[in-house]
């Protein structure tokens, strides 16, 4: 499995946490340091089967600093994907990637479903 997160961030801490208290074993790649591409984020994207927009950090100080809300209806799908890759900082996570199954964000519960 794939783990893209942010360190510090303590939702992706406690992600970890769930992971490692089930003895998960996973590769940690940091979002901040090495940003998925716009072709990764279209495939885990198309295997998550959640609508883009679930992708961005909307909670984020990039997304808000940028006023991202307000840019991305006019955006094409390309675009957007460009617009994540960009900045890692942009993308929702932890997102959790095990061949087909694509997870964006911690959901104790969804985890607990789907793992």
């Amino acid at each position: 499995m794939l783990f893209v997160c942010y360190p510090k961030c303590t939702t992706c801490q406690k992600a970890r946490a769930f992971l490692d208290a089930r003895g998960a074993a996973y590769t940690v790649r940091d979002i901040k340091l090495d940003a998925p591409t716009a072709g990764e984020l279209s495939v885990w994207w198309k295997k998550s089967g959640l609508p883009l927009k679930r992708f961005f950090n909307t909670s984020g100080l990039q997304y808000k600093a940028l006023g991202i809300k307000d840019k991305l209806p006019p955006r094409t799908e390309e675009e957007q994907l460009d617009l994540l890759a960009a900045d890692g900082m942009l993308v929702k996570r932890p997102i959790l990637v095990d061949g087909d199954r694509v997870l964006v964000g911690f959901r104790q519960a969804e985890w607990e479903a789907e793992l």
